[in-house]
C-alpha cells in the first residue's frame, strides 16, 4: 500500500508438497520431480527432487539423494546434497551416509553417521577468524608485557627496608603499650 515492496520470495522447504508416496508404497529405481516432495514410503534408488525433501517418520530413501531442502524424520541410507540448501535431521531421523550442504541442523536423539562438507563457507569469515587469533596472541603478549613492568624488581624491593622497618618498629611499639594495661 504506500509504496512499500513486499518481499515475495518463499522459503523453499516452506513450498507446498507436489508429490506424496505414501505410506506402504515402495519405489524400486530412480525418483525424479519438479516440486517438493514427501516420501512416508519406500524408495531404493536415487532420488533427485527440484524443491524440499521431507521424509516422514515411516519414510525410508535407500540411494543418494539431490534436493534443494531435506528434512529428514525417516531413514535415508546414501549421501545427501543439498549445496545451496539445508538438511535437518529430526529427532526420529537416521541418516547413513555422506552430507553436502549449506548448513545442518541435528537434533538431539537423531542418528548421523558420516561426514557433513559445508558449501559457500564465506571466505571473509575465515579472514576474520585468523584476524582475531592474531589481535588474540598479541593480547596475551601484550599482558604479559605489563605484568612484567608492573612486578617490581629485586633491587627495588630490597632498596626500601626502611618503610617495612618502620612498621614493625610501630607494631612492637604498639604491642608494648598493650602489655603494659
Amino acid at each position: 500500500m504506500f509504496g512499500s515492496k513486499k518481499d515475495t520470495s518463499v522459503d523453499p522447504s516452506l513450498e507446498q508438497v507436489g508429490t506424496i508416496i505414501g505410506p506402504g508404497a515402495v519405489i524400486e529405481g530412480p525418483l525424479t520431480t519438479k516440486d517438493s516432495t514427501r516420501i512416508d514410503g519406500t524408495v531404493k534408488g536415487n532420488v533427485t527432487i527440484s524443491g524440499a525433501l521431507i521424509v516422514g517418520q515411516e519414510g525410508k530413501i535407500t540411494g543418494t539423494v539431490s534436493c534443494l531442502n531435506a528434512y529428514i524424520a525417516g531413514e535415508v541410507a546414501g549421501n545427501i546434497s543439498s549445496p545451496q540448501g539445508k538438511v535437518e535431521i529430526s529427532d526420529t531421523g537416521k541418516v547413513f551416509g555422506d552430507v553436502t550442504c549449506k548448513g545442518i541442523i541435528i537434533d538431539e536423539n537423531a542418528v548421523f553417521q558420516g561426514k557433513c562438507d559445508m558449501t559457500n563457507l564465506d571466505k571473509n569469515s575465515a579472514a576474520i577468524a585468523k584476524e582475531r587469533a592474531v589481535a588474540d596472541k598479541a593480547s596475551d603478549e601484550n599482558k604479559k608485557e605489563e605484568a612484567k613492568s608492573e612486578a617490581p624488581s629485586i633491587a627495588e624491593t630490597t632498596a626500601s627496608p626502611a618503610p617495612v622497618n618502620s612498621a614493625v618498629a610501630n607494631l612492637s611499639n604498639q604491642n608494648k603499650h598493650h602489655k603494659k594495661r
